[in-house]
């Protein structure tokens, strides 16, 4: 009986040893893979200022450091992040499910116009009823403008890259109609809605400061996506569909069911951070309200490889950049086009290094 003990003992403790090796390695290859990603885009970012005259190093350095000046850039820059962390953590949970919503600034615009309905009527209701009323609305436009998307796939098995990327420009359309023409403030000379009712703002953090409430929301919503993805029954649900669609049917899994509360919660997600932007920031609806929060919320998922609460740190990192490249903007003679290419580097390494990933988590 010892022999037989001991022979059990050798078998499991290399295979232990083994599987503990398997997952330090990739959870050093998650850690790694996103920083070698950003530094190899800013490397390059620096080779071609200079190759065009400027001093690399120190314009890269201001780009990421330049707008930590003082509180309130600190606060702007939360500001800024927090669509991005919103958007990318919804995306993050579409793309466990290989669902690629493509959508997320319509979603984003859709969720923007319904918060200004919203919140340019029904005078006379409390901050307490109509500001939670304004992000709730946006979240529910996102997550039907999503759902457009998301039946055609599962009902005419059409492209959701196809059909996102349609009902963005639809949204992008509608939402010019609209501050052109039925919700537009006939006192402004620019187009854009009439001015949110006070109630339906969003609560600042400071007052002297933009930054809202809309930050705790998003962190506390990519925690809460986390927990569902990785805990609940319903997120190992999609992480099985996203992984083999054929072996969750077999399973007994809904897979069109799975594939639409995907989409959905990815579009809810991109609605809200739509109404953050109206109710919290402009308190109007504009024509160009996104500065593409929607596209670069793609990068933030695939920097925080698919995972909510990554999504917090890498959606923090864009915004951190978005920021600078204002900064040296504006002390610098750096032209717009050149930092835009090194936005542009950042996301394509990111995707680059997305795949590589992959393929050394599974050769480790």
């Amino acid at each position: 009986m010892a022999q037989v003990n001991q022979g059990v003992r050798e078998t499991m403790y290399p295979q232990a040893a083994q599987t503990f090796y398997r997952t330090l390695s990739q959870i050093a290859i998650s850690a790694v893979t996103p920083i070698a990603a950003v530094l190899v885009a800013l490397a390059f970012g620096a080779l071609l200022l200079w190759l065009n005259g400027f001093n690399g190093s120190d314009v890269v350095t201001v780009m990421i450091f330049g707008s930590f000046q003082d509180m309130r850039s600190v606060g702007e820059i939360l500001l800024k992040a927090t669509p991005l962390i919103l958007i990318g953590a919804g995306l993050c949970v579409a793309f466990r499910c290989s669902i690629w919503n493509i959508g997320a600034e319509g979603q984003l615009y859709a969720g923007a116009i319904a918060a200004t309905l919203v919140g340019t009527n029904f005078d006379g209701l409390s901050i307490w009823v109509h500001a939670p009323l304004v992000l709730l609305a946006g979240a529910l436009a996102g997550a039907a403008w999503a759902g457009i998307a998301g039946y055609l796939k599962v009902r005419f098995q059409a492209s959701e890259i196809v059909t996102t990327i349609m009902l963005n420009y639809i949204a992008l359309i509608l939402t010019s109609y609209l501050v052109t023409g039925p919700m537009r403030d006939a006192s402004a000379a620019y187009p854009q809605s009439a001015r949110l009712i006070r109630e339906a703002w969003t609560p600042r953090i400071v007052s002297d400061m933009r930054l809202h409430i809309g930050i705790l929301v998003a962190i506390v919503l990519a925690v809460a996506l986390y927990i569902f993805l990785q805990r609940s029954s319903r997120g190992f649900a999609l992480r099985v569909v996203g992984l083999n669609p054929h072996a969750a049917r077999y399973a007994g899994m809904q897979v069109a069911r799975n594939v639409m509360i995907a989409m959905c919660i990815s579009g809810a997600m991109a609605g809200l951070a739509g109404a953050f932007e109206v109710a919290g920031v402009t308190h109007r609806l504009y024509q160009n309200i996104s500065p593409g929060y929607g596209f670069e919320g793609i990068a933030v998922a695939l920097l925080a490889a698919n995972n909510p609460l990554a999504a917090i740190v890498s959606g923090g990192l864009f915004a951190t950049l978005r920021s600078g490249s204002e900064v040296l903007q504006i002390t610098s003679q750096v032209p717009q086009v050149l930092v835009l290419v090194i936005q542009g580097m950042v996301i394509l390494s990111v995707v680059a290094f997305a795949k590589l990933r992959d393929i050394l988590r599974i050769v480790a």
